[in-house]
């Protein structure tokens, strides 16, 4: 049962709650939680062209990761001429922009919330572990939470660009032409990049199969072979078939492979 030593009952110190009380504890975690994502979700509807600037930066030829790309390739003295059209995105409903605001508002809030709502989730569960499952829990969700940006990080600025030009100017016949709504526009990016942020729990997944016993440093590094073509099929998967997306994608998720044996060999040598 979750402790609340600070409650007292009849002049003692009550050390369990009721399971009416958890409800009410919860109840009362929830109505924060939500008002602190909702204050967000309007302070970001206010902003609309800030925010659909960031969002639909991809779209223009002039997007940084495209210019750094085209700058880099220039130094090799190949062709620059990649990504420098613009994809032009169009709505076939009547409420289709409103709605993409508020879900966009959603999103960015929600994502604005997180920390405060990864507190309220701590501190709703923390009094029922003891002391030093309190310190794995917050390393735990510290590092799931970091390199959850960080994956979303590495979607905007690598994988959502490339996927969204490939896609947009794949076509089956030159008798279809590819008109791009805003909705599926939305909805690529909020699932490419949700995707990566999962993707980029390896670390930690890896961290937590060492800590229980299930793998140890020395099957990582002789499994590293194996490893480096699951990833390679797996960024194959995500993205879309362009060799230079593929080892985009495929360097940062192998680097955390390396990261997750250095850090699987630490946890084994602490043992």
């Amino acid at each position: 049962m979750f402790q609340r030593k600070n409650k007292p009952q009849t002049g003692k110190h009550k050390t369990e709650l009721t399971f009416g009380e958890h409800l009410d504890e919860l109840r009362k975690m929830l109505m924060k939680v939500s008002l602190c994502v909702m204050f967000f979700m309007g302070l970001i509807f206010c902003f609309k062209d800030t925010v659909f600037g960031f969002l639909l930066a991809p779209c223009q030829s002039d997007f940084i990761s495209f210019r750094a790309l085209r700058e880099l390739i220039g130094k090799f003295g190949l062709e620059t001429n990649i990504y420098t059209s613009n994809i032009e995105l169009i709505t076939t409903d009547v409420s289709s922009q409103f709605m993409a605001h508020l879900s966009a508002s959603f999103y960015i809030g929600l994502l604005l919330a997180s920390p405060y709502v990864l507190y309220e989730l701590m501190r709703y569960i923390t009094p029922a572990l003891y002391n030093n499952e309190k310190k794995y829990a917050f390393r735990i969700l510290i590092s799931v939470y970091g390199l959850f940006i960080l994956g979303m990080i590495i979607s905007y600025l690598v994988l959502f660009p490339v996927s969204c030009r490939f896609l947009s100017s794949y076509n089956v016949s030159p008798n279809v032409k590819a008109l791009i709504s805003l909705d599926s526009y939305l909805s690529l990016f909020v699932s490419l990049t949700f995707l990566m942020g999962l993707v980029f729990q390896l670390p930690v997944i890896a961290l937590s199969l060492a800590k229980i016993g299930v793998i140890d440093s020395s099957l990582m590094t002789n499994y590293r072979k194996h490893a480096f073509i699951l990833i390679v099929v797996l960024s194959a998967i995500i993205t879309p078939p362009d060799i230079l997306t593929l080892i985009i994608v495929s360097i940062p998720l192998y680097i955390l492979y390396e990261v997750s044996v250095l850090g699987v060999k630490w946890l084994c040598n602490k043992n």
